[in-house]
């Protein structure tokens, strides 16, 4: 496609920016997405364009959003280093302290920190039964009840399916609000951002589906139930169409903490300009400098024990891992990405944010070469 039109605004500075999305549509198969970026607290790039139908009939406007998949799980891990912040939580203590319940199993000594940091071993949920996915009173019974994979503590595995309902209920037993209810009332409002840990019901018709890759490597190990990610995924409904579960309407309007963030790059490039800038953005403080700071403590290096990939983990956030999860030149820029090939990072030294939200999932098994693409123009013009 040459003819897609691109809206938005786009300093001078960034304007091979511009270009590389304009060049995704016409030579990397775009369909519809968004890009933003904030330098120093200011919105410098915010663009969008495309379709929302492979017809190419409807257009990307500018508050369209679409499932930013697990994109989810930094934002709900934002919401536990609040309440770490408060003292409400504390990092070194055993997870049954705020849910007495997962001390079964073998579990009693595990704490919040190695949940936080993808490496408490739980990746599975195997008492959990199909079209259970959503239903967080039977997820946490299964978790629960779920031995974990290793010794807690000596490996590190990316843990796709459990994670935002591990860290759910500590925010649920903690403050009796729920991650969706959390996220909205302490960052989406204070922020005034368009990104929803389930969307409201007045919004539904705002919201692009999300369209599978043939080439997406975790699309297809989701397909395959001899993988490690499958039998972390195996609550998922038997039948959920050729569209997968992502463009359910009970998926989009639920509070799934692991992933039906719903948004676009406008709204996650804001929260993670205030991570660049050490916990504030527009005058708005969130988060404390040293809790920013501990988010990007590194919690493992090396081959993850779920997807097999190679990965280097914060407490919550991925770390910059080329070549899959690449985010310019810092080795201390965090982010994370989504299966669909949504991605958002905060490079605090260099003063940057960035974020991408696509309909059309991406290649392979980082981000695919249209974020890759728009990560390397950002940092030849920066």
């Amino acid at each position: 496609m040459t003819d897609v039109h691109v809206d938005g605004v786009c300093d001078d500075r960034y304007a091979r920016m511009r270009a590389t999305f304009e060049q995704n549509f016409s030579a990397r198969d775009e369909l519809g997405a968004a890009v933003c970026v904030y330098a120093d607290g200011r919105k410098v790039v915010d663009l969008w364009g495309g379709h929302l139908d492979p017809a190419r009939q409807v257009p990307w406007v500018e508050d369209t959003v679409v499932c930013m998949a697990s994109v989810t799980k930094g934002m709900t891990a934002l919401c536990l280093h609040l309440l770490v912040e408060r003292g409400e939580v504390d990092l070194d203590a055993p997870m049954a302290r705020y849910w007495l319940a997962f001390a079964q199993a073998g579990k009693a000594a595990i704490t919040v920190r190695q949940t936080v940091g993808h490496k408490d071993g739980m990746i599975y949920n195997d008492a959990a039964s199909a079209g259970d996915w959503l239903d967080r009173d039977r997820i946490a019974a299964a978790i629960a009840a779920q031995a974990p994979a290793w010794e807690p503590g000596t490996r590190g595995a990316y843990n796709s399916f459990n994670y935002g309902y591990l860290l759910g209920e500590i925010i649920r037993r903690v403050d009796g609000r729920t991650p969706g209810e959390f996220f909205r009332d302490e960052i989406a409002l204070p922020l005034d951002i368009d990104y929803r840990i389930g969307v409201p019901e007045q919004d539904l018709d705002r919201v692009s589906n999300l369209y599978p890759n043939p080439e997406s490597t975790t699309l297809n190990a989701f397909r395959d139930p001899a993988t490690k990610l499958a039998r972390a995924w195996h609550s998922l409904p038997a039948d959920t169409g050729e569209l997968g579960p992502l463009n359910l309407r009970d998926y989009r309007t639920g509070d799934f903490p692991s992933g039906n963030g719903i948004g676009n790059a406008r709204a996650v490039a804001k929260v993670f300009a205030a991570l660049a800038g050490g916990g504030s953005v527009d005058g708005i403080r969130l988060w404390q400098p040293d809790t920013v700071e501990r988010m990007r403590e590194e919690q493992w290096d090396g081959i993850c024990g779920l997807t097999d990939r190679p990965f280097r983990m914060g407490l919550g956030l991925f770390l910059n891992s080329p070549p899959l999860l690449s985010m310019g030149p810092n080795a201390r820029a965090f982010g994370h990405m989504g299966a669909g090939g949504a991605f958002a990072f905060a490079d605090p030294e260099a003063g940057l944010a960035f974020a991408y939200s696509p309909n059309f999932m991406c290649e392979g098994a980082g981000v695919g070469a249209r974020c890759d693409a728009l990560v390397d123009a950002l940092y030849a013009d920066a």
